[in-house]
């Protein structure tokens, strides 16, 4: 399977374990493999920091979470776990300004790994301007912890790897969930949070390296990901986090673009990929992409939670036979677990190994940042 710029994709390298170490020079295998203890670690730091503290003051109006990339993903699961059990709001702000109406009477969360991403220290300058309670989540020693021990807020500090964002994935997930439950606004404890580090614990196990392709979770999506354009649907708001976050990471690791969505809104806004030009290939063919019919083709990818409502599972059964019967391919991901966030990590370290896989099968280094940072070199101009 040919890819842009003339990659191929070659499945073999995927039970190389030379390959594999000579591919991954950063070791981002070894990273997926630490999210459990990063789990622990980032629980332990919030609790030192005096997170909790934040509660004597009484519940906000509303959460605003300022973050880009990673970061920003750390909103989406606070408001996937508040959604429709917290009686306050959770936003999520990617840019330079806060929105009109947050004020004095709103918590605002900045989460930054490098504590110097410029949008997010922007953001919190205002927030500290306007008054608002503030957070703060990154590097210590940086502009933004600056800004936050300014405003009079804790600040929890991560580390991490220089130039890879996504190696902090739960350090930057963690503190926000813990200020949200300083207010009684999600039922999370630490023995959730250890269920969490045991589930990528397993995880881990699964989809090692020396674990061969067809016992492999993170190398069957990883070979079902290649040749395809995918299309990302979650069923569930946490779900549609780990879509996200899968979309996400085939551009950071493989160079790989998707579409994504939650249902029953993206089915809406999708499904007419299912009759266009990039859809009905032949799945036992294999033409070179610049044969007419040739190229990457259309798969849809569902990544499933077992709280469902009921006209959601209506909307994937009709989408999934709609699919089938336009010779899209499918893969369904049903995430493992008793409560939300076991099962978002469930779903978001698959996604994890199956994108560095992805990537190392077609020559690719999983860490590669040059384009992320000549973008920002051109901005900075």
């Amino acid at each position: 399977m040919t890819g842009a710029g003339g990659a191929r994709f070659e499945p073999d390298r995927l039970d190389d374990q030379a390959y594999l170490v000579e591919g991954d020079p950063s070791g981002m295998l070894r990273t997926a493999a630490s999210s459990a203890a990063e789990v622990r670690t980032a629980y332990r730091a919030a609790v030192e920091s005096g997170l909790a503290r934040i509660g004597r003051d009484g519940r906000p109006r509303a959460i605003v979470v300022v973050g880009m990339g990673a970061s920003g993903l750390a909103g989406e699961v606070l408001e996937a776990l508040c959604r429709y059990s917290a009686p306050v709001p959770v936003v999520t702000v990617r840019g330079y300004r806060l929105p009109g109406w947050v004020g004095a009477a709103d918590l605002v969360v900045a989460v930054s790994r490098s504590g110097t991403t410029e949008e997010t220290v922007a953001v919190t300058a205002e927030a500290v301007r306007r008054g608002c309670a503030v957070v703060g989540v990154g590097a210590p020693d940086t502009p933004l912890a600056a800004l936050v021990t300014r405003g009079g807020g804790p600040y929890v500090p991560v580390g991490g790897v220089a130039g890879q964002p996504e190696a902090t994935l739960w350090s930057l997930m963690v503190p926000p969930i813990l200020a949200a439950t300083a207010f009684g606004l999600v039922p999370v404890d630490e023995d959730e949070f250890e269920a969490v580090a045991r589930r990528l614990e397993d995880l881990a196990h699964r989809c090692r390296p020396s674990s061969e392709s067809f016992i492999n979770p993170g190398k069957t999506l990883a070979m079902e990901l290649a040749g395809t354009v995918p299309v990302v649907w979650g069923t569930s708001p946490v779900a549609a986090v780990a879509a996200h976050l899968l979309a996400t990471r085939l551009g950071a690791h493989a160079g790989y673009p998707a579409t994504w969505g939650e249902l029953p809104e993206a089915a809406h806004n999708q499904i007419g990929t299912f009759d266009g030009p990039l859809a009905g290939r032949d799945i036992f063919a294999d033409p070179h992409p610049d044969e007419p019919g040739g190229g990457p083709r259309l798969r849809l990818f569902l990544l499933r939670d077992v709280e469902e409502h009921p006209q959601v599972t209506r909307s994937r059964t009709a989408a999934v036979r709609m699919a089938e019967d336009r010779g899209v391919p499918v893969s369904e991901i049903t995430a493992d677990g008793v409560r939300p966030l076991e099962r978002l990590a469930a779903l978001a370290g698959l996604v994890d190994y199956a994108t560095v896989y992805l990537a190392l099968g077609y020559g690719i280094d999983p860490a590669s940042v040059a384009v992320s940072t000549e973008l920002r070199a051109r901005i900075s101009q």
